[in-house]
């Protein structure tokens, strides 16, 4: 498990920005449960567990600024 510092990835900092409103629309209309909050949980909780550990131990370069 990491602590500290993430590495900033500026690809996936822009895909995060760039994704489409109208593509999470069309992927809430067709999979049921897209979007919703706590479906990490229920799908794959041993990765939703690390996720919240993870987003808890360690910060972003951006958090610095703010």
């Amino acid at each position: 498990m990491k602590f500290g510092m993430r590495q900033p990835s500026p690809g996936r900092s822009l895909k995060a920005r760039t994704t489409g409103k109208w593509k999470r629309q069309a992927k809430k209309a067709l999979i049921p449960g897209y979007g919703r909050k706590g479906m990490g949980w229920i799908r794959n909780p041993r990765k939703a567990m690390y996720n919240k550990i993870y987003r808890k131990t360690t910060f972003s370069l951006w958090d610095l600024f703010k």
